[in-house]
């Protein structure tokens, strides 16, 4: 039976009962970001390196009666340079994982996207997940990718799917049920994201993403509403009680993301997925609820992370599938407008 995590209150209390991780918060002088460290900090999460300009910083910190060790400020002069900085920390050991502050996120994702210098895992697509709090729903749900890759096409679309139920095991969700979003649930030629989602349900019977239920296309009501889907006659093992929404492209995923926020109360955390680190990734203009636990959510990866690479006991045999290309997450030549999350 799938046991699911009550709230996201109850990820913050799992990621509190571990070390503090160090975090390299991007361009940090942001009133709303150092509210979340401050308190994270008191309660032993996270310890943070605040890059950006230290004045600015340290200003907002005394507005917020919180004194940061002067070793957790570092100086960038530009959105560029903090990026960088952020990255070199934490691939030299110097932070456990990345945060985004007041920073745009294509600025950000560019260094960290970098194949020499940034993040990246050979053979790994990244993408990003939101992990929405609902008030009124039984469940966390999980929305992917509202954030990074634009127009994913089939192979893609796996990936991303993959990486976002990798996380919900990690959450503790065993089988998690993935609907694969359109606007109808009915395979239609006309409309190109049903015939994906039909090719994902087969992959997922097939063995092509493993780990999770997967049916589509299913429209947003039938796969949340277990009333909507039995008017609609839809016979499915996800309809009506999905866990994770694939949406056809990073436009819908993001409507979809902050209409549940702004219109429904709804708590989103944001992290980035298939990196060689956790990247908290939120809008610049969430409040800190929704960063404290996109925090604990980037602190339980760590930890996850770690547990999976400690050595095994005995040898064993293992098999490894030969290397597939996997083509840059982000299109080339992106301006600021288009992936910025806010």
């Amino acid at each position: 039976m799938t046991v699911h995590p009550e709230k996201l209150q109850h990820l913050i209390d799992r990621a509190m009962g571990q070390e503090p991780v160090r975090v390299a918060v991007v361009d940090a002088a942001q009133s709303v970001v150092l509210e979340t460290l401050r308190d994270a900090t008191r309660a032993g999460l996270a310890e943070p390196r605040l890059i950006g300009d230290p004045e600015a910083t340290l200003q907002l910190c005394r507005a917020l009666d919180w004194t940061p060790d002067a070793d957790w400020l570092i100086t960038a002069r530009s959105d560029a340079e903090a990026a960088a900085t952020g990255v070199k920390l934490v691939r030299s050991g110097g932070a456990d994982l990345l945060m985004k502050g007041n920073i745009h996120t294509d600025i950000l994702m560019r260094t960290v996207l970098d194949g020499a210098t940034g993040l990246r895992l050979p053979d790994r697509r990244c993408s990003h997940v939101f992990v929405v709090d609902i008030p009124g729903h039984d469940r966390l749900i999980g929305i992917t990718d509202a954030a990074i890759n634009i127009t994913p096409d089939l192979a893609a679309k796996g990936e991303i799917c993959q990486n976002a139920v990798d996380l919900f095991h990690m959450l503790g969700v065993a089988e998690p049920r993935v609907a694969v979003l359109s606007a109808v649930e009915t395979v239609t030629a006309s409309i190109a994201s049903t015939l994906d989602a039909a090719c994902l349900t087969l992959m997922g019977r097939r063995g092509q993403i493993t780990g999770a239920y997967v049916d589509g296309p299913l429209a947003f009501d039938n796969a949340i509403s277990q009333r909507a889907a039995a008017e609609k006659g839809i016979l499915s093992e996800v309809a009506g009680q999905a866990d994770i929404l694939l949406v056809p492209d990073l436009v819908s995923g993001n409507i979809l993301a902050k209409a549940l926020e702004y219109l429904g109360g709804a708590v989103a955390a944001g992290v980035a997925l298939g990196l060689s680190a956790p990247v908290v990734l939120t809008s610049r203009a969430d409040p800190a609820p929704a960063r404290m636990a996109s925090l604990a959510i980037a602190a339980l990866m760590l930890r996850h992370s770690k547990v999976q690479k400690m050595p095994r006991p005995s040898a064993e045999t293992s098999v490894a599938a030969a290397p597939q290309h996997n083509p840059a997450c982000c299109a080339p030549g992106l301006t600021a407008n288009q992936a910025k999350l806010a």
